[in-house]
């Protein structure tokens, strides 16, 4: 092919292109999760990766779904495919050249078209893979003005960040948060910034290209197990990488790019700092101090990459690199023409000579060229010279290994023993850092040898020898930087320590950290110090000693700062005043149990605070006795009631009702409340105090408000169930079984605030009390009641007419209207019948231990209609029988019977 001359491979389909889509966007913006779906929403799909590591990744995904026979992984260093497997997971340059061979095919990553290395593969399959049914190409906003060069009936689809990113400024290694990724571009970069981290917080782990993919796995693993807070990487964390960051910090904003050292430019850092935040968590980038010049001028962005990161504004793409993907392969002067060929299209540049191109022209002019004769021996060299070099030897030392190759392969197949030994020498596990990188660059080399159809006999077994030995060398290379950066502690830090443990540093960092020259020696949670956890056994006690020899003083500062900036951190759980999930103090009231003195709670500090000394702790105890004192302003009506309690005034039987009250926390049903002892000239007394006698209840309405409610729960005054909001009404199941929470009674399915449920029972006998009035010569005259005030609230019909049934009220449901008539429904009769005592002691017998036992005669004290009819038809005659004669009418206020016998008998003795 002649330079000027429109190469096939870029000639246009139209029919093709109709059917492509474009998905263009920032990071985290589920591009690569929107594919997925659509591709196994297909018959068949094909997706192209930029890293084998991101490839393994959405292969497990898909599998999960469709299914191990299903699914194929195929990638230069390893080929997992079933025979009938219909989803191809590949890296760009491992995807088959092929069109319309699949359902649906997708391309990640496209704008790497831009990239001088390996632009020209992502812009041959931007240009050419396509799907019979849909065709995807996810990549950045900045590629949209390629596609419309060269796709122009793209579909283009723009996905905004599910999270904010922004910018956090410049911060110390050693106050770097929890969840954070430091980036660096050089190895001996990436190791000191880990060997400080390990030193500063207890270890990273560590990525970079370097690494096997196996390797890197397992320390992303490591960081998102929590094992350690901290990463440490290369720029290939902003490939695809999916990890749980809220902060990325930049040691650096230059790279070497195999040509010089320049700054990044802005999308590219955009691309690394996208990988903070996950999904709708937002998150923070920035840059390290002490990462500068070297002239005291610290690393930071310009304003102007900031705001480009912040709103994903870049400069949009003006050229996509490109090689002929189908060169003619008559002669090796043919092959480097038709490579060295320049595209027509004006989006398109040549590809710089990237390491495959270099090896061929430099073993073009040696010796070794006069070999390489006819079409198929071409091609066969040119697949020679594509093999990657993954120990990163340069092109004169790649070549020289391409040409052993070479010299193996010009005549046939390399021989399984010959292949079996070079495998073999690389199965050793020892050796440091570097030496592992080294033999799983050499074992990956021969893994991608032994994938090649035609190179390699016995292909298979020799392919599965090396994975497995890539494998054992992954696991040991984990294992060395796990070492290394994270179990071990420093030399220095231990010389520092030496046998004077209070001759040390210790510093209180702001998260509780105890630390000695930047290195932790334990925390302090709330005002108790916890060791290391990951000291040995010999520096414990060390450890220990240094951190109580200094705590005196730093618990003293720290209850300082407690009452004076941190008041509000603390709370009320559990009977117990506590800071940061830690009791400080237990909180008791002396006194009656059942009067409670709650005006004067006693504190007794706990052994969390005993190393603090004298003077603090006395201005500890009194600093949270004056908060509490705050704290049970809600209960206040309760300390109300005690004082009645506590009043030889209030006379004997009202004081006994106020006690019972009081235990009840506020609420009591009347059974319980043995109201047959309590004059009603004292009822007037006890409602000024704030006490309501309902129907069914008797409760202190101030108390059923959510904050006393929350406090009694809190101070374990109160131990049953607590609801936080106190709702009106409780849905179904919304508590547990048999413990329903404080301050409500049963309605039915649901549950309803008692003193809701006694507006609805004074609503009730205020509608009967009308009608009463109106005919007062009818005995148990129906009346209407509408139960709007009941569904209002949140009660559904039929539970409001069980909860009034518990108060004695019954409905005759009307009639419904006949088919075809017309005009207003009849309402609903309503009777009021107070329970006879024999019936209610006979219903209770009967169901002895119910979950919900019923109340007894429920008749309101502040509403009292006069009696009417007994049940029955209205105006009808009452049956003859044996039935006992019916009770005078009852006016006065609610009977108790024999449930507060036992009460009773207590009072008066």
């Amino acid at each position: 092919m002649t330079a000027g001359v429109v190469p096939q491979s870029l000639t246009p389909r139209p029919a093709e292109d109709a059917h492509v889509r474009a998905v263009l966007g920032p990071t985290n913006t589920g591009k690569t999760h929107l594919a997925i779906e659509r591709m196994c929403g297909h018959s068949s799909g094909m997706m192209g990766f930029p890293l084998r590591l991101l490839a393994r990744e959405v292969y497990d995904r898909v599998r999960a779904i469709k299914g191990d026979k299903q699914v194929a992984l195929i990638t230069g260093e390893e080929r997992i495919e079933p025979p009938d497997a219909r989803y191809f997971l590949c890296t760009a340059e491992a995807m088959p050249r092929t069109a319309g061979q699949h359902a649906f095919v997708a391309l990640d990553e496209a704008q790497l078209g831009a990239d001088p290395e390996r632009g020209h593969i992502f812009t041959d399959r931007l240009m050419h893979m396509r799907g019979r049914e849909e065709t995807m190409i996810l990549g950045s906003a900045t590629l949209e003005p390629m596609i419309k060069a060269l796709i122009p009936k793209a579909d283009i689809t723009s996905r905004p960040r599910f999270s904010t990113l922004s910018h956090a400024g410049v911060c110390k290694l050693s106050r770097l948060p929890k969840r954070s990724a430091v980036v660096a571009f050089s190895v001996e970069q990436v190791y000191a910034m880990a060997e400080a981290l390990r030193r500063f917080r207890g270890g990273a782990a560590v990525v970079m290209g370097a690494l096997s993919p196996e390797t890197r796995n397992k320390q992303v693993a490591m960081f998102q197990a929590g094992e350690v807070d901290y990463i440490v990487a290369t720029d290939a964390i902003g490939m695809g990488l999916n990890l749980d960051l809220d902060h990325v910090a930049f040691a650096s904003l230059s790279k070497y790019d195999g040509r010089r050292k320049r700054r990044l430019t802005p999308s590219e850092m955009a691309q690394i700092a996208g990988r903070a935040g996950r999904h709708q968590r937002d998150g923070t980038f920035g840059t390290l101090s002490g990462t500068g010049k070297g002239d005291g001028e610290p690393l930071q962005f310009t304003d102007e990459e900031v705001y480009a990161i912040e709103e994903h504004k870049f400069a949009p793409l003006t050229h996509l690199f490109w090689r002929e993907a189908d060169p003619r392969f008559d002669s090796l002067g043919a092959l480097i023409a038709d490579l060295e060929a320049r595209p027509d299209n004006p989006v398109l540049k040549a590809a710089p000579e990237a390491i495959d191109m270099a090896v061929l022209r430099r073993l073009a002019g040696d010796s070794i060229a006069e070999t390489v004769r006819g079409a198929g021996s071409v091609r066969r060299f040119w697949e020679a010279c594509t093999l990657p070099d993954f120990r990163n030897l340069g092109v004169e030392q790649h070549a020289r290994f391409v040409a052993r190759l070479w010299d193996d392969l010009r005549g046939g197949y390399l021989g399984a023993d010959f292949v079996a030994a070079r495998i073999a020498e690389l199965d050793r596990m020892q050796g440091d850092i570097d030496t592992l990188q080294g033999r799983i660059a050499a074992i990956r080399s021969w893994a991608y040898i032994c994938q090649r159809p035609d190179w390699v006999l016995a292909r298979d077994e020799m392919a599965a020898r090396a994975r497995a030995v890539e494998a054992k060398l992954s696991d040991a290379l984990h294992a060395r930087l796990t070492e290394r950066f994270v179990n071990r502690r420093t030399t220095l830090l231990m010389k520092s320590l030496g046998q004077d443990a209070s001759a040390l540093p210790v510093t209180l960092e702001p998260d509780g950290q105890l630390t000695v020259e930047g290195e932790s020696i334990g925390r302090l949670e709330g005002f108790r110090f916890h060791v290391d956890p990951s000291a040995g056994v010999a520096d414990r006690r060390m450890l220990l000693a240094a951190g109580e020899k200094a705590l005196p003083a730093l618990l003293e500062r720290r209850a300082e700062w407690l009452l004076s900036e941190g008041i509000a951190e603390l709370e009320i759980s559990g009977g117990a005043v506590k800071w940061q999930g830690r009791a400080l103090a237990a909180i008791a009231f002396p006194g009656h149990p059942g009067s409670g003195n709650f005006g004067t709670p006693r504190l007794t500090l706990t052994r969390d605070v005993a190393l603090l000394p004298d003077t603090a702790k006395a201005k500890l105890e009194a600093g949270l006795a004056a908060w509490l004192e705050q704290q049970l302003e809600p209960l206040a009506p309760l300390r109300k009631l005690a004082e009645a309690a506590r009043d030889p005034a209030a006379g004997s039987q009202a004081r006994a009702l106020v006690i019972t009250l009081i235990e009840a926390r506020g609420v009591i049903s009347r059974e319980e409340a043995g109201l047959e002892n309590l004059p009603k000239e004292m009822r007037p007394y006890l409602r000024k105090l704030g006490i309501t006698f309902g129907a069914l209840d008797i409760f202190d309405a101030p108390l059923l408000k959510p904050a006393p409610r929350r406090l009694l729960h809190a101070l374990g005054l109160d131990t049953r169930a607590v609801q936080e909001a106190m709702q009106p009404v409780l849905a179904e199941g919304s508590w547990p079984k048999g413990r329903l929470p404080a301050g409500y009674r049963y309605a039915g399915s649901q549950a309803i605030r008692v003193d809701l449920a006694e507006k609805i029972f004074r609503a009730a006998f205020d509608a009967r009390g009308k009608v009463v009035a109106a005919h007062p010569k009818e005995r148990n005259r129906p009346f209407r009641l509408d139960l709007a005030l009941a569904v209002s609230v949140g009660l559904e019909a039929e539970n409001a007419r069980r909860l009034l049934g518990s108060a004695g009220f019954r409905c005759d449901r009307a009639r419904a209207l006949p088919e075809g008539a017309q005009g207003a429904p009849a309402p609903d009769r309503w009777y009021w019948r107070p329970r006879r005592p024999e019936e209610r002691d006979a219903r209770r017998d009967a169901r002895g231990t119910a979950e919900r036992p019923r109340q007894r005669k429920p008749e309101s004290d502040d509403a009292r209609p006069a009696e009417g009819k007994p049940r029955g038809k209205p105006g009808g005659k009452r049956p003859q029988g044996n039935r006992p004669p019916l009770p005078k009418p009852d006016t006065g206020p609610a009977r108790a019977g024999g449930a507060f016998d036992k009460l009773a008998d207590l009072l008066k003795g």
